[in-house]
């Protein structure tokens, strides 16, 4: 379990194919420390398992369903990645609970400044809007946000600049796809 407030921006390392697996490793100063092999970490707010543990990165395995289902099947060597480790008992949990499992993949259609806010509006599958709860929570790539708005099929969020500055939400733009995990309490309702 997450809590969608990311620790850091790895870097993807290197990508390799083993049978039907794919091999992820990210590189990582801040998010390395006191990880172990089998710990679970959200990278884009997908919960992966951290297989092998080296200086200065850490290795994925990822099936071909996590790939299709998230944006991971996208990702490339060099590009970067929002990093969280999993909570503990007794953290304080500062965004939402998250648990890394991804309901669909979102596109943003807009990111533009509202007065001075910066806003996306994300669009997801008509079967996902019953989630998008108004003043509800949201994760998009791991990030925990709260909904502003929804219309048709599309909900938006503002940014604010600490998100902005240290998340992957500032190389995000238009037609860029980003992972959607609603908030437990609102699919709890439905």
């Amino acid at each position: 379990m997450f809590t969608g407030i990311v620790e850091e921006l790895g870097v993807v390392k290197r990508i390799s194919q083993r049978a039907n697996i794919r091999l992820i490793e990210i590189s990582s100063e801040k998010t390395l420390a006191d990880v172990k092999k089998g710990d679970s970490l959200a990278v884009n707010g997908v919960c992966l398992t951290a297989v092998e543990i080296k200086k200065g990165y850490f290795a994925f395995e990822v099936m071909p369903q996590t790939l299709k289902v998230t944006n991971l099947g996208n990702i490339r060597v060099g590009d970067k990645v929002n990093l969280e480790r999993s909570l503990k008992m007794g953290d304080r949990i500062s965004g939402h609970f998250v648990l890394g499992h991804i309901d669909c993949l979102g596109i943003i259609r807009k990111k533009n400044y509202a007065g001075a806010n910066l806003a996306f509006e994300i669009a997801v599958p008509p079967e996902f809007l019953g989630y998008c709860l108004p003043k509800g929570s949201v994760s998009v790539d791991g990030i925990s946000l709260t909904i502003m708005a929804k219309q048709s099929n599309v909900f938006s969020v503002y940014i604010i600049p600490h998100t902005l500055r240290n998340t992957t939400l500032s190389f995000k733009g238009p037609s860029a796809k980003v992972n959607i995990e609603f908030d437990l309490l609102a699919k709890k309702g439905k």
